[in-house]
């Protein structure tokens, strides 16, 4: 096998704003999208310059200098060092720290059409990042391949998944940098495993060495770039906020409506039930078994009753069969997948002998995506695409199969992702002005601006649960906040201590649901005796309190892209603790909630709680931070704390979404010697009115030297659905009895005091 190496440049060029430096091996382009962005690509051969992820262009401005030696593009805030003899790429801050550089002798090469750049690895370098992986937080001395993969029974050390997400973030000596290698055909990173320390390298089985630079120097600035040039994700429904209950599966109408009536008779809130793939006849998508589900539209009305929402689930694999509909309409449209001679190609799965749509045509994503009103008529509104990796029994279709003009190597990573693209603008064109919730098992960066996203198929042990957060919170970083994973595990059984522990986990994860395969134990609240369902009650009342506080945080996704579920390497990258396997699991939840997970077989646990004041949630004890404290960890108390001056807003009990409560906002302020602030964010929780202003928003800021809490202004038109606001003060001086409220002296109960909603800016002086 030849391999060749980028050499020596032969010229250099700039074409408007791309720069433009050929050698023999290639050409590299260069273009600046934003001070702190950067992108490089090379290639051998010229090609369509398309991208599933990126929605951003470039700049219109790109500034550089050339020598003999170098050439160098800057930006206020980066550097791009080119050597010119080999061609090499180095990134410096703009003051000339080193970010990350080529290595000099191998750069980029190429051994036939498999393309990897060799990269420089510093002895103090740390790598977190790449979405659904598994291993520790620091990615360092590991290595990973994306190849969306149907990862049944899947174990810790499985590589692998489901989804590619070639995004990470590089730390070393102080400074931050990101990469995202946007590329589809499968794809390697090597975090120094392989190569003694020297290096790290990151390449693909074909296409080009395209990738974009991030030099901000912090974590959250360079995931706000990232999902800035790769989409944020839109507000979700608020109903699928709520506790969503599933399971391979509910066989019957009678049987979906007996779980809802226990959820309502048991008085445990819940707002989703799921449908997999038994409600549909003989396994074929858009289709309702008439026998088990004879009137959609009657249960789904009793549901709506009930307050629940019902999500079905949708395979892409479409049942030969004349006469059905979808099949007949694709195969005399050409909508599915070909052998190279025009043949359609056949797999089987759950119907039987399928063909699979051509997502990456926009006729066929139109075609789909009109098919769902056989779900949206009788009033299905949430939409679950799975086995879209794709997934066929054997695991192994050809890599001459064609989707249009790509072979399945080019974009089986991008599959899942133009299937859940597909799902979500039909629906959201049948559904009009109504959010739907649709959530993918296999993704590609930019899956955020259509879908939430699941972990896959999980196992009902300790491991599992703990792997499960790690990967939530990596995802995080890569642009998907909206993330979860199947509460209890999907396969075997867990002990009624595992499910009780970790239901209290789920309500510390941004999509909450409880999930179980074909053949396991029921998994519903009320299975595990009265005791333990008491506890799962409590914690998923306690989901519905914060609910508040989660879509406020779930709008800063939006807005900024920082994920609702947060390793720790966000807020404090520079503390070695956080990457110490024995505090990796931790995480923010949010701005202000530190949540340690804790084996279901551990009642105590060591806690690392960084730099600042915390209080323990369930009993308002307050510890100094930078240090491990040992932490009561009952089933009934999962160690959670809240940052000092955390500002958590929170509601009444309610047995779903759409109960209004008591009509109270809750806002709790616990103490702390430093100036805080917390955006609150309300809107209809179903439609797209928000985009057109329709929104209640205003900051709440924490000033203790001027002894102060403010409640600005409301910015926005809507009406919250909150009458009253009750200020709930924590760790404050027990000395204080009284506040005053915009000048008016009340006095203090429990801590408390409760005031009218005013949209004018509210000040409490304490």
């Amino acid at each position: 096998m030849k391999l060749e190496i980028l050499g020596d440049t032969e010229s250099v060029s700039k074409q408007s704003n791309v720069l433009v430096i050929k050698t023999k091996e290639g050409e590299a382009r260069i273009w600046v999208y934003t001070p702190t962005i950067i992108r490089v690509s090379i290639s051998k051969e010229p090609r369509p310059d398309t991208s599933f992820a990126v929605i951003q262009n470039p700049a219109k401005k790109l500034d550089y200098s050339e020598t003999a030696d170098e050439v160098v593009v800057s930006s206020s805030a980066l550097k791009l060092k080119i050597t010119k003899s080999p061609l090499r790429f180095n990134f410096y801050t703009a003051d000339g720290n080193v970010l990350s550089k080529d290595d000099p002798r191998f750069g980029v090469n190429w051994q036939g059409t498999r393309v990897i750049n060799y990269r420089k690895l510093f002895p103090d370098e740390k790598f977190i990042g790449l979405g659904e992986k598994t291993g520790n937080l620091n990615r360092r001395g590991s290595s990973y391949v994306n190849w969306n993969t149907d990862a049944a029974l899947h174990e810790i050390n499985t590589d692998p998944l489901y989804k590619t997400f070639p995004f990470f973030i590089g730390l070393h000596g102080g400074l931050t940098y990101g990469l995202f290698f946007d590329n589809t055909h499968k794809s390697y990173f090597d975090f120094g495993a392989t190569t003694d320390d020297t290096m790290s390298w990151f390449g693909a089985d074909g296409g080009d060495m395209n990738y974009y630079f991030f030099g901000a120097q912090n974590v959250a600035q360079i995931i706000e770039d990232y999902t800035w040039l790769t989409g944020r994700m839109e507000m979700p429904p608020l109903w699928s906020l709520g506790y969503q209950q599933c399971r391979w599966s509910y066989a019957s109408a009678a049987e979906v409506l007996d779980i809802a009536e226990n959820f309502r008779k048991d008085k445990i809130p819940a707002d989703v039930i799921y449908c997999d793939i038994d409600y549909m006849d003989g396994y074929k998508i858009f289709t309702w078994n008439k026998e088990t589900f004879p009137d959609p539209k009657g249960i789904i009305d009793k549901l709506k009753a009930m307050d629940f929402h019902l999500v079905t689930i949708v395979d892409p694999g479409i049942k030969i069969e004349p006469g059905y509909k979808q099949y007949d309409e694709g195969v005399a449209k050409n909508y599915f997948a070909t052998y190279p001679d025009g043949e359609k190609f056949t797999a089987s799965v759950w119907p039987g002998r399928c063909h699979f749509p051509d997502f990456f045509d926009e006729d066929v994503r139109k075609w789909w995506g009109a098919a769902f009103t056989a779900l949206t008529e009788p009033g299905v509104e949430g939409f679950w695409n799975d086995m879209n990796e794709p997934a066929a029994w054997g695991q192994n279709i050809p890599w001459m199969v064609k989707f249009g003009d790509h072979y399945m190597p080019e974009i089986r990573n991008a599959y899942g992702m133009q299937m859940a693209r597909a799902t979500y603008e039909g629906a959201r064109k049948i559904l009009g002005n109504k959010r739907p919730f649709v959530l993918t098992r296999a993704a590609y960066a930019g899956t955020q601006r259509y879908s939430a996203i699941w972990t896959g198929d999980n196992s009902a042990y300790d491991a599992h649960m703990l792997l499960g957060q790690r990967m939530v919170n990596s995802l995080g970083i890569t642009g998907m906040s909206f993330t979860g994973v199947d509460i209890g595990g999907f396969t075997g059984d867990p002990t009624p201590e595992l499910m009780v522990r970790w239901n209290s986990l789920g309500v510390y994860t941004p999509m909450f649901r409880n999930h179980a395969m074909l053949g396991t134990k029921m998994r519903e609240p009320w299975c595990w005796g009265k005791e333990n369902e008491a506890i799962i009650k409590k914690d998923i009342e306690q989901r519905y309190r914060l609910l508040p506080y989660i879509y406020s945080s779930y709008y800063q996704s939006h807005q900024t892209g920082m994920p609702l579920s947060r390793t720790l390497a966000i807020n404090y990258t520079q503390d070695e603790h956080v990457f110490d396997v024995k505090y990796q699991n931790q995480f923010l939840f949010g701005d202000s909630i530190l949540v340690a997970p804790v084996e279901s077989t551990r009642f105590t646990e060591d806690v690392y709680l960084p730099q600042g004041e915390w209080y323990r949630l369930s009993t308002g004890e307050k510890f100094e931070g930078g240090k491990v404290i040992t932490a009561d960890a009952r089933l009934t108390d999962l160690p959670v704390f809240i940052k000092a001056g955390g500002i958590v807003p929170m509601q009444s009990v309610i047995q779903s979404t759409n109960e209004k409560g008591d009509g109270i906002l809750e806002i709790n302020v616990w103490y702390g010697k430093e100036a805080s602030s917390f955006v609150y964010y309300e809107d209809d929780g179903s439609s797209y009115d928000y985009q057109k202003g329709a929104y209640y928003k205003r900051e709440i800021s924490f000033e203790p030297v001027k002894k102060l809490i403010v409640l600005l202004g409301v910015e926005g038109p809507f009406a919250s659905k909150y009458e009253k606001i009750k200020l709930v003060l924590h760790g404050f001086s027990n000395a204080i009895k009284r506040l005053k409220v915009n000048g008016k002296t009340l006095v203090l109960t429990d801590n408390s005091v409760t005031v009218n909603n005013d949209s004018n800016t509210i000040k409490v002086d304490f």
